[in-house]
């Protein structure tokens, strides 16, 4: 019990883990875990007690632990940290891959599943048994000996590569300052951005030649506010460059993530064909609910069709503007954030940073809980654990009895050494056996801007969407009803369907009592006004063609990439701009380099499934749609939605799941109405 990633009697001690524990833990975690499988190999009869039970025992406690590592270097990244957690990769990821192909664990499954008493078991035992049956023959357990080793080094090379290019960009994004002089050149920036920029540069004092004036960042509460706020020019394309050419051959060549493209797509490529499909692409929809890099490419194109003449439409209008009202002949990509702030505070009298003093912190929260005990009849309250960072809180969810359903910790601000973007991980999962239950403990994570001077901080109206679409990944985790590990929660749900609920969330902050009870202005107190709020909602699908096609491009590019890319003949780049020329409205300039910088399906678990996004939106529109068709029931509703969505984890399809809360299969119709493209 020295070493906190050993210790399983309560929380995890997250204020006591060191980089010095991470190996000494892993490799005990490594041996109890080979153990119990040299063990389960050999049990006779096989049953459900005897065998699945005990290789999951150890099993989790190496992924658990595991886990916190991958999630501390994700939040509180140093070099020491780094160096642990890349030393233990490797190992990790060898036994992960050597369990995938084990022909005699795969020999007991299927033994299990031949098994008389088999029939008795309930429908998510069997699907336990049903989805590891496949992840054996996807994880190579049928092939030669040759080709597993073949295939345990590809992994092992992918992880170490995917771990790389994460760190290259988040070490590019932290490198990057730009010191400012004169406070005239932030013109237009709110105030809260100066404040913070001049903290910065103060923090600097003593480093030579800094310290001056205003640091400005590529962190997202910085580089945002400054693509959509600064009226200097000149200060937009800087920071815009320097975000574009992150973690590629313009910055110093140990950051640049070009060479790690290519051997990852080469490695996605080898793994894919050892195992006899067509494509990465087509190995990574055998588990998700599209059935085909066809499918699939037919349905954003299809999307395309409908959402394009939005799109042309929305760019023409804010040409024409920056033109009339701005002076600004030809729209760079740097202006494209300040001239579409600018349309729209001309057309609804609409200022985001108008709404977002509104949003305070402790409200936003309070009304979130709110949402989710009107909807789901369970309690959020405050409570305590060890945390890695000052700024984290942690909170339990309760029903109605008072009984604990799960956990999650709450880390909301940037900072250096936390990776960006918005994210839910599962710290531990909902596990129920013959001798104890144990709770869902889930990680919330987003990058916001932190109040200053004693103030509370204040969110901007899509930071509270963040917020709320985080929520649903972390409640699906939380509301499970699943006591199987391999399919409570999110396990086992196919990738393209885990979006669902997270959108589905999302809806909640356009509606007006919800807005509401979630506001009280930073200085008056007072709830956000009703006409604010119509001005709002009048501006919810602005550029909304431009936000769609823009998300397509990513979606079709990731498709192709792992579908029909061939390496001999194109090149990364050239591929994209290919798309880019199919759907995009908004160029980049030839030099950006975007694919360096595309965590989600270099680093994070959407190769081939970014589309995975549109894909659930639809279910997730559709979804909602039930709640408005009737709001007097929703108390109702809700009950329906968790009984039949949430609380099903991957027990059994995404689609049985929707179609059982739904009474028929998904339709586009509700996603269209909701981004205001029913019709052209």
């Amino acid at each position: 019990m020295d070493n906190p990633l050993l210790d399983f009697s309560g929380l995890p001690r997250f204020d006591a883990i060191r980089p010095e524990h991470i190996g000494p833990a892993i490799d005990v975690l490594l041996e109890q875990a080979g153990a119990a499988v040299k063990a389960a190999q050999a049990v006779s009869p096989v049953t459900w007690d005897s065998f699945v039970t005990p290789l999951e025992d150890a099993t989790e406690r190496l992924w658990r632990a595991w886990g916190q590592v991958v999630h501390l270097q994700a939040v509180v990244n140093t070099p020491e940290l780094r160096e642990a957690y890349n030393a233990n990769l490797p190992k990790v990821t060898r036994f992960g891959a050597s369990l995938g192909q084990n022909l005699a664990l795969f020999a007991q499954y299927k033994a299990l599943a031949a098994a008389p008493e088999y029939a008795g078991y309930g429908a998510t035992r069997r699907k336990v048994v049903e989805n590891a049956l496949r992840d054996f023959r996807l994880g190579g357990a049928e092939l030669s000996e040759a080709d597993k080793e073949r295939f345990s080094a590809l992994q092992e090379e992918l992880a170490a590569l995917s771990a790389k290019f994460s760190q290259n960009v988040l070490d590019a994004t932290d490198a990057f300052a730009l010191y400012v002089d004169g406070e005239a050149r932030l013109s237009g920036l709110p105030a809260e951005v100066v404040a913070a920029a001049r903290a910065a540069a103060k923090k600097d004092e003593d480093a030579p030649g800094k310290g001056r004036g205003w640091k400005l960042t590529l962190q997202m509460p910085c580089y945002l506010p400054v693509q959509t706020y600064a009226d200097d020019r000149a200060l937009r394309e800087a920071l815009y460059r320097a975000h574009g050419l992150r973690a590629s051959e313009a910055g110093p060549a140990e950051l640049d993530n070009g060479a790690n493209i290519d051997r990852i797509l080469e490695l996605r490529a080898g793994l894919a064909a050892l195992l006899g499909f067509a494509s990465y692409a087509d190995y990574s929809l055998a588990t998700k609910m599209a059935q085909s890099p066809g499918e699939v490419a037919g349905f954003l194109r299809d999307l395309a069709v409908r959402a394009l003449p939005f799109a042309r439409r929305d760019r023409a209008e804010l040409e024409q503007f920056a033109r009339d009202e701005l002076g600004l002949d030809e729209l760079q990509p740097w202006d494209l954030a300040w001239a579409s702030e600018k349309l729209k505070q001309a057309r609804y009298s609409y200022s985001e940073q108008e709404v977002k003093q509104y949003f305070t912190e402790p409200t936003v929260l309070a009304g979130l809980f709110d949402v989710i005990q009107s909807l789901y009849a369970v309690k959020v309250t405050a409570d305590t654990a060890p945390v890695w960072h000052d700024d984290v809180r942690f909170y339990r969810v309760e029903d109605a009895h008072g009984r604990l359903l799960g956990q999650f910790y709450l880390d909301l601000y940037a900072r250096e050494g936390k990776r960006g973007g918005a994210w839910m991980d599962d710290c531990r999962n909902r596990r129920v056996t013959a001798t104890a239950a144990q709770t869902p403990l889930v990680y919330l994570v987003c990058n916001f801007g932190k109040g200053m001077d004693g103030k509370p901080a204040t969110f901007t109206h899509n930071e509270v969407t963040t917020l709320f679409h985080e929520m649903g990944h972390g409640l699906h985790q939380l509301l499970t009803a699943i006591g199987e590990l391999p399919v409570a929660g999110i396990n086992g749900v196919e990738w393209d369907a885990v979006e669902l609920p997270s959108q589905f969330m999302e809806n909640f902050c356009w509606e007006w009592e919800r807005v509401q009870a979630m506001t009280a202005h930073a200085e008056t107190g007072q709830p956000l006004p009703r006409e604010l709020f119509d001005r709002m909602l009048a501006a919810k699908n602005f550029q909304s063609g431009m936000f769609t096609v823009r998300q397509l491009e990513f979606a079709l590019f990731d498709m192709e990439l792992h579908s029909r890319f061939d390496p001999g003949h194109d090149s990364v780049m050239q591929l994209l701009e290919r798309v880019r020329d199919e759907v995009a409205v908004n160029r980049a300039p030839a030099w950006h380099r975007f694919p360096h910088q595309f965590s989600h399906i270099f680093a994070g678990g959407y190769a081939a499934g970014y589309y995975s996004y549109k894909w659930a939106e639809v279910l997730s529109a559709d979804a909602y749609a039930a709640f408005e068709e009737a709001p007097e029931q929703l108390a109702e509703t809700g009950a329906r939605f968790l009984r039949e969505i949430l609380s099903r984890g991957g027990s059994r399809s995404a689609l049985e799941n929707f179609t059982a809360f739904r009474g028929r299969a998904p339709s586009l119709d509700p996603l269209l109405r909701h981004n205001g493209m029913a019709a052209v």
